[in-house]
């Protein structure tokens, strides 16, 4: 289960952008960066555009939790793994957003290697909104 509302997933799932921090080993957030989130079904989902070594992502990963920023919500989160079965309709939601950027750009998040580091933002529902 995601944890958002139907408002909150609409809305984040339609952004542009967001803007996601991981949490620092003391709790303290690290700087927010600036991504592109696509939404398949009813989940939210991230891909780390320069691969698994991406500070973000290595951050994202070893900490688990983090913070959202995004047309009007803000939330703790929790990043979780996605289930393989969903790359395809995550790819189609990125192609079907952003494919006016250009198939370089575009193809940073999606693909095979995308796959590996996509990022499954889950509203927590312990942290406060």
């Amino acid at each position: 289960m995601s944890g958002w509302t139907e408002d909150e997933m609409s809305r984040i799932g339609e952004a542009e952008e967001i803007e996601l921090a991981s949490r620092r080993p003391d709790g303290t957030l690290r700087r927010y960066v600036t991504m592109w989130v696509a939404r398949a079904g009813n989940n939210l989902y991230v891909r780390a555009a320069y691969g698994p070594d991406s500070r973000w992502y290595r951050h994202a990963r070893a900490s688990g939790t983090g913070r959202i920023r995004a047309v009007g919500v803000e939330a703790d989160v929790k990043f979780a793994t996605a289930d393989p079965t969903v790359h395809a309709a995550i790819d189609d939601a990125y192609h079907s957003k952003y494919d006016r950027y250009g198939p370089r750009i575009v193809g940073s998040v999606t693909g095979t290697a995308a796959h590996a580091v996509t990022v499954r933002l889950v509203a927590d529902q312990a942290g406060s909104r």
